[in-house]
């Protein structure tokens, strides 16, 4: 039975593989290249690690591999309900490996960006991945320059370096703006929050799909640069029906925005859904709404899972990807819009 060691004992990799009776490199490839054992001698090795209580030394691996085993995540706003559906993508996929994960938020700033993403490089890092990168030259030059693989989860249009996947935002947005006109709906209001380069591209759809129709006005698009919400979804479709009093739809940037503008229209007393409200990302309570949201869906989990699994396949020598990874849109159909026709 393997002896668990005193506080100031460290397990090193070696201990768990004399236990074991295989090589130190057994051990580290069942840790970090799962695919290439046996899933009965993965198993052995986990409960092993768990039984003796090793923990990677990051600094002896930084030193033997030059990274750290951490991936730096860069994100706008960690708490946002979009985001979490990303982080658990990649929770799931790192989970399986011996790599760790250290994430910061950008707060929708460009030069706090720049600042964050200059600490992960000063870390070595094995990988980082960003989401939801501003289109800044000093930004994209420390990402051409570093010495680590990267991925960008982004709106496809824009420039990369490196690895990217990500759908076309403003695609996605013209799609559901579309398929509004299709059911019928003619004064169809745009609702935003924060200015980030998905939201500017999410009205640029918007506007596009307005224009083809011969619907545009700027009386029907209502935004606050601010964190978006459920409250500020109420305040927004009241100030837009201010300045559009026959508004009959309203496309929301988001969920949220959107919850906010059903709670808003069934207070003052409109009938849903011939005034038609239609989200964006399909977060979990859109189905469960009353009546239950029409929405953009976007595959946030498979991104953050994707992104990850990019990183780590080129850390296991792999060739990088050369062109970026577009992944699908599907607008879910409830009860806050008009059936389309058939």
């Amino acid at each position: 039975m393997p002896h668990r060691r005193s506080r100031t004992e460290r397990v090193t990799l070696t201990d768990v593989a004399e236990s074991l009776g295989v090589s130190p490199i057994t051990v580290s490839r069942a840790l970090r290249e799962p695919e290439k054992v046996s899933e009965a001698l993965r198993e052995r090795v986990l409960a092993r690690v768990e039984e003796m209580g090793y923990v990677p030394d990051l600094a002896a691996r930084a030193l033997a591999s030059r990274h750290s085993g951490v991936i730096g995540v860069l994100a706008p706003a960690l708490t946002s309900h979009a985001h979490l559906g990303i982080m658990r993508g990649i929770e799931e996929r790192v989970r399986t490996s011996d790599l760790r994960i250290q994430y910061a938020s950008s707060r929708y700033d460009p030069e706090e960006e720049s600042r964050q993403l200059r600490v992960f490089l000063s870390q070595h890092p094995a990988g980082i991945l960003l989401s939801g990168l501003q289109e800044r030259d000093g930004t994209l030059e420390l990402l051409a320059k570093a010495p680590c693989p990267v991925v960008q989860i982004v709106d496809l249009h824009l420039t990369r370096s490196g690895m990217a996947i990500g759908i076309n935002h403003c695609d996605a947005a013209a799609a559901a703006v579309r398929h509004l006109v299709s059911c019928g709906y003619r004064r169809i209001g745009l609702i935003g929050g924060t200015r980030d380069v998905r939201s500017e591209r999410r009205q640029e759809g918007y506007c596009l799909a307005m224009q083809e129709a011969g619907l545009a006005d700027a009386a029907l698009i209502a935004s606050e640069d601010a964190p978006t919400s459920v409250q500020l979804g109420c305040m927004l479709v009241q100030r837009l029906r201010e300045q559009a009093p026959d508004l009959d739809c309203v496309f929301c940037q988001n969920d949220d925005l959107a919850l906010g503008v059903l709670f808003e229209a069934q207070r003052m007393g409109l009938c849903v859904p011939d005034f038609g409200i239609c989200g964006y990302n399909d977060l979990g309570f859109a189905r469960y709404s009353q009546p239950a949201l029409t929405t953009l869906r976007v595959p946030r989990f498979e991104m953050g899972y994707r992104a990850i699994d990019l990183l780590i396949r080129v850390l296991n020598g792999e060739k990088p990807p050369t062109e970026p990874i577009e992944l699908g849109f599907e607008l879910i159909e409830r009860g806050t819009t008009r059936p389309a026709p058939t």
